[in-house]
């Protein structure tokens, strides 16, 4: 879902005065939120550990050393 659709999907809870005072968005959408996020963490982990150029582990010898086979 993209950030337009998602963007739709909220309804806002307004005060007496009619201000946006807080957001109801359904589960899935929520979750969807929450995904969206973590990804973008670890983009700016990637991104920050290039910076630093930091060592990195190829994923096929991260799961052989966690026996995840393949």
């Amino acid at each position: 879902m993209s950030e337009a659709v998602m963007l739709q999907s909220v309804q806002f809870v307004v005060d007496a005065d009619g201000h946006k005072s807080a957001v109801l968005v359904t589960l899935d959408l929520w979750e969807q939120i929450l995904t969206l996020l973590e990804d973008l963490e670890d983009v700016e982990e990637i991104r920050r550990a290039r910076e630093e150029d930091e060592e990195t582990i190829p994923w096929d010898r991260v799961k052989a050393d966690l026996d995840l086979g393949s």
